[in-house]
């Protein structure tokens, strides 16, 4: 009888023939630029692939050419990796923003409109405001609380409504946690698609996949992960990662050949490693956050938290986030009462939580978005999207859970600012 494995056990052995290299029972470094085809006929069907010139026969194998198009690292870490959106296909980049601006670059010519989410991660704000628009490229913003009504109006009366090409969103929003609807988008796009033109939606899914939310599932042609964060996370590498159907993925790698943005085989060695115990990485983490949300959802300085397991039932955003997520997560964001002087204060009196701005690792990370991560953002949307002096943004790693406690409850007291006497239902803002 034939069983169906897990991608956690799939995670150990998935796409590597030990036979084929000296029986080694883990996948070893192929640190190599160049390989031999065996005829010159197999040296062109190669690069006939790799350079879109043709499609992939149905039996067919893209063998081994060149480092910047394919390696056995890479190919074993795509292969795992399709396992948990259950994808077509993947490719893998050596960073988040180059897996991003890759997908951007892609499906975005000029003319062409974009719909963003906002907020979004800083990277990304900034190639877009500033990047995109140099290529020609127009673009509209919006909010976790618009409708979908409200965006068809605001995109049909843009004066660009038959060329939109892309709905770019990250869900929830960093870094306040606010869900966009995944299948809404998917509707917008279909709105607006014509007879030959198509129109995509791509979802930054950094912030809770692979484990926790398939994009592909719920509307989307296009997951994307800055692997540098959960799937690495151990804060020792930087990676990208971008997932969908067999066409949409030939049109990234072909791009990516000659960008020559891939990661190098030594990366993707180390995903693998990491591979292994994402899982358990990433449930443990979980269930650190929960801990930690409860303890600074009745902290007298604590105003406002923002975490998925706050959601008021029966809200709008509860529906979102039963339907479209398994898991709270582990980001864990708050309003400090007070602002920066106050949010300062706590930041600089942890010990065991470290003052960094990355997210998804094994160490527990703590940041300041409006001043960091986000300080490129326009001061107004800042304020309109939540991104205020005074919040403060958590990624909670897999130490123990009272200890982190702790850290956050003595880097508290140091806080001089006199708390409120009354505070109201901790909720994430919609």
């Amino acid at each position: 009888m034939k069983n169906k494995f897990r991608p956690e056990s799939l995670m150990m052995t998935h796409g590597y023939q030990p036979e084929l290299s000296e029986g080694a029972v883990k996948c070893p470094i192929f640190q190599t630029s160049t390989f031999v085809f065996k005829t010159a006929e197999e040296g062109k069907a190669y690069f006939e692939i790799a350079y879109g010139l043709r499609e992939q026969a149905k039996d067919e194998n893209l063998g081994l050419i060149y480092s910047r198009i394919n390696n056995p690292n890479l190919e074993i870490l795509e292969n795992r990796l399709c396992l948990w959106d259950e994808a077509d296909d993947c490719a893998v980049f050596e960073s988040g923003m180059s897996a991003i601006s890759t997908v951007l670059l892609e499906f975005l010519n000029r003319g062409d409109l974009l719909l963003y989410s906002s907020p979004t991660y800083g990277g990304t704000d900034h190639f877009i405001q500033h990047f995109l628009h140099k290529m020609g490229v127009h673009t509209i913003g919006f909010t976790p609380n618009q409708s979908k009504e409200e965006l068809i109006e605001l995109i049909s009366k843009s004066g660009y409504a038959d060329r939109l090409a892309l709905i770019y969103i990250e869900t929830p929003a960093n870094p306040t946690n606010a869900i966009i609807d995944m299948q809404m988008c998917r509707e917008i796009a279909d709105y607006f698609k014509g007879d030959k033109k198509e129109a995509y939606v791509a979802v930054d899914n950094t912030y809770m996949g692979p484990l926790w939310s398939h994009p592909l599932q719920h509307g989307a042609d296009i997951v994307m992960y800055s692997a540098t964060k959960y799937i690495g996370g151990h804060s020792d590498l930087i990676a990208g990662a971008v997932l969908g159907n067999a066409e949409i993925m030939n049109r990234v790698k072909v791009l990516r050949t000659f960008l020559g943005n891939m990661i190098s085989p030594h990366t993707a060695w180390l995903l693998l490693r990491s591979l292994e115990t994402l899982k358990v990485r990433m449930e443990q983490q979980a269930a650190n956050a929960q801990k930690i949300a409860s303890f600074l959802t009745n902290h007298p300085k604590i105003e406002k938290v923002h975490y998925l397991g706050n959601l008021e039932e029966n809200s709008h955003q509860y529906e979102l986030y039963k339907k479209q997520y398994s898991s709270p997560g582990a980001m864990v964001s708050f309003d400090i009462i007070g602002g920066e002087k106050e949010a300062f204060q706590f930041l600089n009196n942890l010990n065991l939580i470290k003052l960094a701005v990355s997210l998804g690792s094994t160490e527990s990370l703590a940041q300041h978005p409006a001043s960091m991560t986000h300080i490129g953002v326009d001061s107004e949307v800042k304020e309109k999207l939540g991104i205020t002096e005074k919040l403060v943004r958590l990624s909670i790693g897999v130490e123990f859970a009272d200890d982190l406690i702790w850290d956050i409850k003595n880097a508290l007291s140091t806080v001089k600012k006199e708390p409120i006497k009354e505070k109201k239902l901790i909720e994430v803002a919609n």
